[in-house]
């Protein structure tokens, strides 16, 4: 199994981010809606760049594997985050089934942040360690 870890851990990190790089873009182009949304939610309007930045900005350094276990662990932190900001209503119908899919998620990026982006990232190659050698490990 261990000769098929780096090819694992990228289409790990090719299948993760969709989510947050297509809600990033959404807060993109629907950003008045999704600030009012967020201050109906008691959450200040003002943090939205930052959301925008984690969940697109973010999104493409996994799918790339840059600066991959700070941004997994972050974004995994923001998901639990939002699970309960957002999810944590159980009378409205939904909320339960997508406070568990945000742990879920979180517990994804809590692996990737602790073992790393593999040997098919930016990452490595940042490292300068030659992919022969990081394959072989």
């Amino acid at each position: 199994m261990k000769k098929f870890e780096s090819t694992g851990l990228l289409l790990a990190r090719i299948l993760m981010p969709i989510l947050f790089i297509s809600a990033g873009w959404g807060k993109i182009t629907g950003y008045s809606g999704v600030q009012q949304y967020m201050e109906s939610m008691d959450v200040p309007g003002f943090f939205l760049p930052l959301v925008i930045l984690l969940e697109f900005g973010g999104g493409l350094a996994i799918l790339f594997g840059f600066l991959t276990r700070f941004t997994a662990l972050f974004t995994a932190a923001f998901t639990v985050l939002t699970a309960f900001l957002f999810h944590s209503n159980f009378a409205e119908g939904v909320n339960q089934l997508m406070f568990m899919k945000n742990l879920s998620i979180a517990g994804g990026f809590l692996v990737l942040g602790l073992v790393g982006p593999g040997a098919y990232s930016i990452d490595r190659l940042l490292s300068k360690k030659p992919l022969a050698a990081t394959l072989a490990r």
